[in-house]
């Protein structure tokens, strides 16, 4: 037996806490941006994150409503991701905070500050990656902004790198779940795609 959910019956509220409970895991862009003039950073987790485009490189976040995040990359045009490793749990959950605007969130939760190679704002300095990115667009869905970010450059930790690549396992990615719930990395298995001439080989036996 299911129960059903009608969208038009319910408020913005009571859907909004369904959906995020439904869709599970979700990586979080943990993005930093300055304003226009470079006089404040700003640094918020966003939970609708994901990879766009490969080529040229996208990534997107969504902001859900009119966040500092999103208005300081309509005024310059950039911002980093910043991955959100497990060992700063506290730290990233403390930047979601709606502190005034004007109010660093770097300087209020005593969160260390890196340069970027090729865009304004800053990176955080602990964590092990962070994508650097140029506006591409932004489309407007109802309540929300979905920003999408050309990647200009990528910088990884040595640390978290094994066979070339980042190793899931180093990275200690969060995600996040429904209500106040988060989640980290659990077992991890393994299984490689079956190309079409291995799925009709395997049909035949």
């Amino acid at each position: 037996m299911r129960i059903d959910f009608d969208p038009n019956e319910l408020d913005r509220g009571a859907f909004y806490k369904l959906l995020t409970s439904v869709v599970v895991p979700r990586p979080i862009a943990w993005v930093s941006t300055t304003n226009k003039d470079g006089s404040c950073d700003n640094l918020a987790p966003h939970s609708f994150f994901s990879v766009s485009c490969v080529s040229p490189p996208v990534v997107q976040f969504t902001s859900v409503g009119r966040k500092d995040s999103l208005r300081n990359v309509e005024e310059s045009g950039e911002f980093v991701v910043n991955l959100a490793p497990e060992h700063l749990f506290e730290e990233i959950n403390a930047t979601g905070t709606e502190f005034p605007r004007g109010v660093s969130e770097f300087d209020e939760v005593g969160i260390a500050r890196e340069p970027s190679t090729r865009v304004k704002a800053p990176r955080v300095a602990a964590s092990p990656v962070a994508l650097e990115c140029e506006l591409h667009s932004t489309v407007r869905l109802g309540d929300s902004t979905v920003v999408f970010g050309r990647v200009v450059h990528a910088a990884v930790s040595e640390a978290v790198m094994t066979g070339g690549l980042p190793d899931a396992l180093k990275l200690r990615p969060l995600a996040r779940l429904g209500k106040d719930e988060w989640s980290t990395l659990g077992d991890l298995p393994e299984i490689k795609r079956i190309s079409l001439p291995e799925w009709q080989e395997g049909r035949r036996r």
